[in-house]
C-alpha cells in the first residue's frame, strides 16, 4: 500500500525562489526517489526470479528464462504442494553455472515435462533430487557471479598479474605470418565461419582434469568432428585457445572456479613465475567464500538427516502453538526440543528446514 505524507508548511520558513528550493522535493524528483523502490517490492515472485537470471552471465535469460516461466505457470495452476519436490532444483537455476555440479537446466525440463502430463518422477529421478545439495547462500552466489562475468570477458586482472606479459605474447602472435598461413590453408578446406559463433570466435575443445574429456573420441563419420581433431592441433602447436576471425587468441594464464573446485590454468608456454603472476591473497578469497560454506554443518548433514530434523521440528512447532509460545521463549523451546541450544543460527536453521519440506507441514 502506497501512503502519501504531507506536510502543513510552517509560515517561518522563508519563501523559495527560482525552483531550488533546499526545504522540499518536487513531486517529480520524489517520485524518481521513491517509484523504483515501490515497484522492486511489488514485483511478483517471476519477475523478481527473471531479474535474477538476467543478472547473470552467458545470456542466462536469453535461453532459461522459457523454464522460469513455465515454473511460475505450474505453481500458480498446481500449487506449492505439486512442485515441492523440485522446489531445490528450481532454485539451483538462479545460481551462476561455475556452481553447477550437473546441468540443472536439462533437469528441470525433465521434471516440469512429468509435472505437465502428471505423471510421477521416477524412482532414479527423486534418488537425484535427494542427492542435489541445498542452493549456496545469496553471499555465494553473489561472489561467484561477480567472478563469472569476469571470466566471460576473458578478464582475469583481479587475479592475476601478466597484463603487461600476455600483451606481449599475444600481439606476437597475431604478427606471426606462419600462424596466418596455416590458418588460410584451413580457410581453403572449410568454410570456418560454419564453427563460429556470433562474435566470430571459434574455440579449441575444452580440457579437463588429467586430459580426460567426453569428447576426447574423434568421430570419423562426423564432418565437424574432422574440423575440430584438425583445429584442436592447430591450436595446440601455437598455443592459442581458439580464432577470431582471422586473429589468433593465445591462452591465458587464468583462474576459474568449478562446482567441485578452483582451478589454476598456466599455458604449456608460460614461464611461470609464482610470486609475480598470481595474486595468491585473492585468489585465496575467491576460493575460500565457497569453500567455507561447503564446510558449514548444514551442507554436511544428509538429506535424510535433514528430513528427520524436520519432522521433529514439525512436532514442536504444534506444541509450541497450543503452548502460545512467542518470542525468544519460542526459540528456546525449539533449541532445546532439537538440541540446538549452544547454536546461534537456530531460527534461521528452522527456517530453511521448514521451506525445504513444505509437502509435509
Amino acid at each position: 500500500m502506497l501512503v502519501i505524507m504531507c506536510w502543513i508548511i510552517p509560515s517561518k520558513i522563508p519563501p523559495c525562489h527560482g525552483g531550488n528550493c533546499p526545504h522540499f522535493l518536487s513531486l517529480e524528483r520524489l517520485s524518481d526517489r521513491l517509484l523504483p523502490a515501490i515497484h522492486e517490492d511489488m514485483a511478483s515472485p517471476l519477475q523478481q526470479d527473471l531479474s535474477t537470471l538476467a543478472s547473470l552471465a552467458y545470456r542466462r535469460d536469453e535461453w532459461q528464462s522459457d523454464q522460469i516461466r513455465r515454473y511460475h505457470a505450474f505453481l500458480k495452476k498446481k500449487g506449492k504442494k505439486a512442485l515441492a519436490p523440485i522446489e531445490n532444483l528450481y532454485q539451483w537455476m538462479l545460481t551462476p553455472f561455475a556452481l553447477w555440479p550437473i546441468n540443472i537446466h536439462s533437469v528441470l525440463v525433465v521434471c516440469l515435462d512429468c509435472i505437465e502430463k502428471e505423471q510421477p518422477l521416477d524412482e532414479e529421478m527423486q534418488f537425484l533430487l535427494d542427492h542435489l545439495a541445498p542452493v549456496p547462500s545469496s553471499e555465494v552466489c553473489k561472489v561467484v557471479s561477480e567472478h563469472e562475468h569476469l571470466v566471460w570477458k576473458g578478464e582475469y586482472e583481479s587475479l592475476v598479474k601478466t597484463t603487461a606479459k600476455f600483451n606481449s605474447i599475444q600481439k606476437d602472435a597475431e604478427r606471426n605470418p606462419e600462424i596466418l598461413k596455416e590458418w588460410e590453408t584451413f580457410k581453403f578446406h572449410w568454410d570456418v565461419s560454419k564453427f563460429a559463433d556470433h562474435k566470430g570466435v571459434i574455440r579449441r575443445s575444452l580440457t579437463a582434469e588429467r586430459n580426460l574429456r567426453e569428447t576426447f573420441d574423434v568421430d570419423w563419420e562426423d564432418p565437424k568432428a574432422h574440423f575440430q581433431a584438425a583445429f584442436d592441433l592447430f591450436c595446440h602447436r601455437w598455443n592459442l585457445y581458439g580464432m577470431e576471425y582471422d586473429k589468433p587468441l593465445v591462452m591465458k594464464l587464468s583462474v576459474n572456479l568449478t562446482a567441485f573446485g578452483t582451478m589454476v590454468f598456466i599455458p604449456a608456454y608460460w614461464s611461470f613465475d609464482s610470486k609475480r603472476d598470481v595474486k595468491w591473497d585473492s585468489v585465496k578469497k575467491l576460493h575460500r567464500e565457497r569453500a567455507l560454506k561447503k564446510q558449514g554443518e548444514s551442507l554436511a548433514e544428509s538429506h535424510e538427516e535433514r528430513r528427520t530434523w524436520a519432522a521433529k521440528l514439525r512436532k514442536l512447532d504444534a506444541e509450541a502453538k497450543q503452548r502460545k509460545l512467542k518470542g525468544e521463549a519460542l526459540h528456546m523451546f525449539i533449541s532445546k526440543g532439537l538440541g540446538w541450544v549452544d547454536r546461534t543460527d537456530t531460527a534461521k536453521r528452522a527456517a530453511r528446514l521448514r521451506k525445504e519440506f513444505p509437502e509435509e507441514r
